[in-house]
């Protein structure tokens, strides 16, 4: 399978709204493994950690999906090879890939009810869009009386799309701007998170803007919960916001300012008026798609913020995360 075709097909996966990007990419690497001539074993990982560094390239926010790819090459290397042939033990992988990735489908659920015990008839705060705090929501729903307040989410804006479904669940729901999260923070009896990635540290890697939530909820004294399928702990020690792999130098720069210095002087004179500007240049226009591509799209959360992460594997403290991640890649 070439480089084009492991992309188009983990974007094939990914248009399916129940397989996170984990789960596509763990899936596309299975695919993968179908169409390999690969006839050891040295040389199909080499071939999945080709494919694993390809959609990692081609991807702006790699995180989620080097979570899967790092889950699915580590349990291959660490899989009993006591196959009769090479040719049976590869397609017994692809197998057990396919079931891990149907099974974990499952996850949520379990999440769900875990977290379900944590929720009274209370006031929630979350962010952005995510598939297993909206379940968790809606089968509290089902049972207590919750509101729900639900940022924004710039730029993307992925918490109308919260809202748009709780709201039409019946789930009392307004929209909360990104700005306002303080403001309304009084009003809420808890956080309560999706992620992208649990990292080695215990920390979250989540929507950016989850990071402010947690500190303005640390100082409000309100707990701060994340919800996270364990296919999403990921191998990874950040130490600021930069450390992440999404990040770029492009993130928070300044193009308009350099342009603006950049832009020749039309004569001699200056035109400058008193306040700085000059009366012969163009007003610059900043758009939505601008301020989007100049901001960072994910950020990190420390340990120390959170309260408790609940997983299909229970309900860990970060320290709790560390430990499950060191066992987990320990064989």
């Amino acid at each position: 399978m070439t480089d084009l075709q492991i992309h188009e097909s983990y974007q094939r996966l990914l248009k399916n709204e129940n397989l996170s990007t984990p789960l596509a990419a763990i899936l596309a690497l299975t695919e993968m493994m179908k169409q390999s001539n690969a006839g050891t074993m040295f040389e199909l990982l080499n071939e999945l950690k080709g494919a694993a560094e390809t959609l990692s390239k081609n991807s702006s926010n790699p995180i989620g999906l080097n979570a899967g790819c790092e889950l699915f090459i580590e349990f291959i290397t660490l899989f009993p090879h006591d196959a009769a042939s090479f040719s049976e033990l590869k397609t017994e992988l692809i197998r057990q890939g396919q079931q891990y990735a149907e099974e974990a489908l499952a996850y949520r659920t379990k999440i769900a009810e875990l977290a379900f015990d944590f929720i009274k008839d209370d006031s929630i705060l979350t962010h952005s869009y995510s598939r297993v705090v909206l379940q968790t929501l809606l089968m509290a729903h089902k049972r207590k009386r919750i509101s729900v307040f639900v940022t924004e989410a710039r730029p993307r804006g992925m918490g109308i799309k919260t809202a748009e479904m709780l709201t039409t669940a019946g789930i009392p729901c307004t929209v909360v701007l990104d700005s306002a999260v303080a403001y309304a923070i009084e009003k809420v009896d808890f956080v309560l998170m999706g992620s992208e990635a649990v990292v080695e540290s215990g920390g979250l890697v989540n929507a950016v803007g989850s990071n402010q939530i947690a500190i303005i909820a640390k100082a409000a004294n309100k707990p701060f919960y994340a919800l996270a399928e364990s296919y999403k702990f990921h191998r990874m020690f950040p130490l600021s916001q930069y450390d992440l792999p999404s990040h770029n130098p492009g993130v928070l720069s300044f193009p308009q300012a350099l342009s603006a210095r950049a832009r020749p002087a039309s004569s001699g004179l200056s035109s400058e008026s008193s306040s700085g500007f000059s009366s012969n240049s163009s007003p610059i226009k900043i758009s939505q798609e601008d301020i989007a591509r100049n901001n960072p799209d994910v950020d990190y959360t420390r340990p120390d913020l959170i309260s408790l992460v609940f997983s299909d594997v229970g309900s860990l403290t970060p320290e709790g995360v560390s430990q499950y991640l060191v066992g987990m890649f320990a064989g």
